[in-house]
């Protein structure tokens, strides 16, 4: 999966790193490498499955899709 992130420079140095199409997934680091290797970190949370993902709704459709 390929996802594209946008680095901006943060005011007190390093980087701010988010994900356009993953509200809320955002990160930082000090480095660019740093920012980059957190924000996978933070990718790999946002994507993981969690408990009440499995909470249905009646006559609710579930399919998989490949990305």
């Amino acid at each position: 999966m390929r996802v594209r992130v946008v680095l901006e420079p943060s005011d007190e140095g390093g980087f701010t790193v988010y994900v356009p199409s993953l509200p809320g997934c955002i990160s930082e680091g000090e480095t660019v490498d740093q920012a980059l290797a957190n924000i996978r970190e933070a990718i790999e949370l946002y994507l993981e499955p969690v408990e009440d993902d499995g909470i249905l709704v009646e006559n609710a459709l579930v399919q998989e899709i490949a990305l």
